[in-house]
């Protein structure tokens, strides 16, 4: 069984027991899970349910792997660079993004 949700401005293909990167949301410190309850489509092997855009009632259980504090991780560093063709006029920053690493116990449709 999977489904395809959408976290953010990104859409994920999940299944039961896998491990997430999503992107950064405001989480109590104490929370055990987060729900996330916009479903595009799920699918049991046979059964395919697509929603117009979600599906009403669907929801993806996810827990987090330690405390909600603590499931804060760091992606790559990444370093844009701003170049113009002319003297001194370049200009390179650095930019870390962080994300919240969750398990997905259960597809409910």
């Amino acid at each position: 069984m999977y489904a395809v949700i959408e976290q953010g401005s990104k859409q994920y293909k999940v299944t039961e027991g896998e491990c997430l990167n999503i992107d950064l949301t405001d989480v109590s410190p104490d929370a055990k899970t987060i729900e996330l309850d916009k479903v595009l489509l799920v699918s049991d092997g046979e059964d395919v349910k697509i929603g117009t855009p979600y599906i009403d009632g669907a929801k993806v259980v996810a827990s987090f792997k330690t405390t909600a504090d603590e499931a804060v991780v760091k992606g790559q560093k990444l370093y844009p660079t701003h170049f113009r063709r002319r003297k001194n006029s370049k200009k390179r920053i650095g930019h870390r993004q962080k994300y919240l690493q969750v398990v997905i116990d259960k597809i409910e449709a």
